[in-house]
């Protein structure tokens, strides 16, 4: 028992000798996921806006899109692919839709290669949920 105990103290001991040395540099910390997506909400500021108050663009806006039933912004002019989809906007189809979007609404107008990273895809979102200022 004492062997063992001498042992474990041996260890804890060994793992505390990385403190006594000189300090390492630390790496930054990552980036918020809002924060990441808002900087790949740059690709997409060409077409969509962020805010109901901002100018038309060739996209709708995205205000409150987590939640709206696709195709639902009024006064905007969708394909009729997208006026006649079922699909709600939540983490799920938001997802596939930024994978995909052809593979969510087939036949939509949107020219959009998508994102291939699933971080690039959840931060976006993460984005899109949170609330306009």
């Amino acid at each position: 028992m004492k062997a063992a105990v001498t042992a474990l103290f041996a260890v804890a001991l060994a793992a505390l000798v990385p403190l006594t040395q000189a300090p390492v540099a630390v790496a930054a910390p990552a980036a918020s996921e809002a924060v990441q997506g808002k900087r790949l909400f740059l690709r997409c500021s060409a077409c969509h806006a962020v805010t109901a108050s901002a100018p038309a663009k060739v996209g709708p806006h995205l205000q409150g899109i987590v939640g709206r039933k696709a195709g639902a912004v009024k006064g905007f002019g969708y394909s009729p692919a997208m006026r006649s989809s079922a699909a709600v906007w939540n983490e799920a189809t938001l997802d596939a839709w930024l994978q995909r979007p052809q593979a969510v609404v087939p036949g939509t107008s949107m020219a959009f290669a998508g994102l291939s990273k699933p971080a690039d895809r959840k931060a976006l979102i993460a984005y899109l949920k949170k609330p306009v200022p």
